[in-house]
This record gives structure tokens, sequence and C-alpha cells, in this order.
């Protein structure tokens, strides 16, 4: 049996290795081709930069400076930062409402946090980008209220199950000691919900750091650019694409991303883990 399971063991390992691979080589290529002159990137894509292949930091200097992408970075640190922020607080506190008060209207509530969940974003897209324009959200402002309304069911979905394992008598003892609702949720609450608040920061900025449809649509993109757009925005007329600018962009907005998600990765499953004791 022991040899049977250690068999098993060492295929299901080559077999995650194999797919690891296959995930990460991807991402290989592109790093490798930054580095090369943008002739041969097309020439030997797999090949490692050597000699006359090798451009240096040039790739990435023309892409912060032609394609002018430190602006486009700062407004994609601007929106997820903010985006972030706005969700986790008010979800944060409309899943902690929707599980202490039960009534007719926060059940009604919660089911359609669940159920937008489920919505395909092409059902609405054409409709928001039209309610967006007449109500002057194109802005990186106005676009973190949108991104609310999208991120609201995943976040309140995983709150409300994290919530429900929180004792009731904890919540009952501070209102005894004078606590106002909202002393209670923020001095109480609040820290309790730490895993749960990491664990929603995490998915919530991993997809709007890599978003493009939703701010392509929305902004107004003769002032206001994100990393996605600005990448995009690097094919030339004629489909002429600099390549070696492309790459090295794309590499720029990879690594925080990677390096956020490898730092925070464990937070994930113990704040899946801790919503899922109850309910």
């Amino acid at each position: 049996m022991k040899t049977k399971k250690g068999i098993f063991s060492w295929i299901g390992t080559g077999v995650f290795t194999i797919i690891g691979i296959v995930y990460i080589l991807p991402i290989l290529i592109v790093l490798i081709n930054s580095f090369k002159k943008k002739v041969y990137i097309n020439k030997e894509p797999f090949q490692i930069p050597s000699g006359k292949t090798f451009a240096s930091i040039e790739n990435y200097i023309s892409a912060i400076d032609k394609y002018e992408l430190l602006s486009a970075v700062g407004w994609t640190v601007f929106i997820t930062v903010g985006s972030v922020l706005v969700i986790l607080v008010c979800t944060s506190m409309c899943a902690w409402y929707i599980t202490r008060i039960t009534t007719k209207f926060t059940k009604l509530l919660y089911l359609l946090c669940v159920f937008s969940m489920v919505v395909p974003f092409q059902m609405v897209m054409f409709t928001l980008s039209l309610v967006a324009d007449r109500t002057g959200l194109r802005t990186p402002w106005g676009i973190i209220i949108i991104y609310l309304g999208f991120g609201a069911g995943l976040a309140v979905f995983m709150f409300c199950g994290f919530v429900k394992s929180i004792p009731l008598e904890i919540e009952e003892a501070a209102m005894i000691d004078g606590c106002t609702p909202l002393r209670t949720f923020f001095s109480v609450v609040l820290p309790i919900m730490k895993p749960t608040y990491i664990s929603v920061g995490i998915l919530e900025t991993m997809w709007i750091w890599n978003d493009f449809l939703l701010p392509y649509l929305v902004l107004d993109l003769n002032k206001y650019k994100t990393i996605s757009i600005a990448i995009q925005y690097m094919k030339g007329s004629y489909g002429r694409v600099d390549m070696g600018a492309v790459m090295a962009a794309l590499i720029l907005a990879v690594i925080p991303v990677i390096i956020f998600y490898l730092s925070c990765q464990k937070h994930i499953i113990k704040g899946v883990a801790a919503g899922a004791v109850k309910g």
C-alpha cells in the first residue's frame, strides 16, 4: 500500500510540474524577448538574447518614455487601491448588516449580490458605458463606483460566510459597554474579519489590476489610460507593433501583481477556510 501511494504521489507531482511549466513558460518567453532587439523577436523568439540580439534595457526605456507607461501605471495603482478599499469597507459592512438583521429585505439583498456573480459582463457592458457617460463616471474616480458594483457580489458572499462564524455574544458585550453599531463594527468585528479582508483584497486587486474591458469602455481614453490599455495602444498604424516595447511593458505590468500574489497567497486559503466554518 505504501509503495502504491508513493507511486501515485510521484505521478501527481510529475503531472502538476508539467502543468506548472506550461503556465510559466509564456511568462519566461516574454521576459526573454523583453531584452532582445525588436528585429530578432520574430526571427528568434525562443533564443536567449546574446551578442547582437541583446538590447539591454532599451525596450524598457522606450516603453516608459515613448508610450508614457509611468502615467498609465499611476492611474492603474490609483484605481486599483481606491476600488479595493471602497469594496472592502462597503461590502464588509453590508455583509455584517445582512447577517445580523434578518428580514425579507436583507435576504433579497443577499440574493441580488449572489446573483450578480452569475451575470456575464457582456450583457450589461453597452448599457453600462452609456450610463457612465451620462452620469459623469468616465473618470478614475467614477470607475471606482462601478468596480464597487461589480466586485460586491463575491465580497459580500465571502464576508457573510465569515460573519456567521463570529459569536454574537462578542458584539452584544461591546454594545452593553456602550458601543454604537458603527463603533462595534470598526472596533470589534473588523479586526476579527482580517483573514477574509486579506483574501478578498487579494482577489479584487488581481482582477482590477489586470482588467482591460471595463476601463476601455468607461474611461475617457484621451485623458486616462490604465496599463492594460496603454499596452494595447502601443499598436501603431497599419498594424505595426513595437514588439520590444510591448514585451517590456508586459513584464512591468505582470511583475507587481505576481509579487503581490506570491507574498499574500497563504492568506487566501486561510480566509476562504475561515469563511467556510458556518453557512
